[in-house]
């Protein structure tokens, strides 16, 4: 289970790589493996959008069983599947690196983490740092 205390680690590990990088003010919400929102921080300067985008990578990232780039490259090959999936998914759905799975030390997927602010490859290092402060483990794609 991924409690509050450890997304508040994620979040706060993530924002600080994201200031130490020099990135854009970034949005970063985290997701039980259930799809239901624990924690989320905007810093100041972020758009009042980055929730949506943030929360969108995260829990497509879920709904799929993979990261947001592996969304993001099979939407690319498969544009009227996403455009399907995205209906099906009211909107939330959100095909852009940013969204990274989270696993616990044995394995088992816990949530995800979605970050906004910056381009997609910085917001998914941000993610990837703030899971690995927090004692935890990204789960890499599994191209199917």
């Amino acid at each position: 289970m991924l409690s509050l205390a450890s997304s508040g680690a994620i979040i706060d590990a993530a924002i600080a790589k994201a200031r130490e990088s020099g990135l854009a003010p970034i949005a970063v919400a985290v997701l039980d493996a259930g799809g239901h929102l624990i924690a989320f921080k905007r810093e100041d300067g972020a758009g009042f959008f980055r929730f949506d985008i943030a929360s969108g990578k995260a829990w497509g990232s879920l709904g799929m069983g993979f990261d947001s780039r592996e969304l993001s490259n099979r939407a690319k090959n498969l544009p009227t599947f996403f455009s399907m999936l995205s209906v099906a998914a009211g909107g939330r759905l959100v095909a852009s690196p940013g969204g990274v799975l989270i696993e616990d030390a044995q394995g088992n997927l816990i949530g995800a983490v979605g970050i906004s602010g910056d381009l997609g490859d910085q917001d998914e290092a941000c993610a990837i740092a703030g899971i690995e402060a927090a004692g935890l483990r990204a789960r890499p794609s599994k191209v199917a």
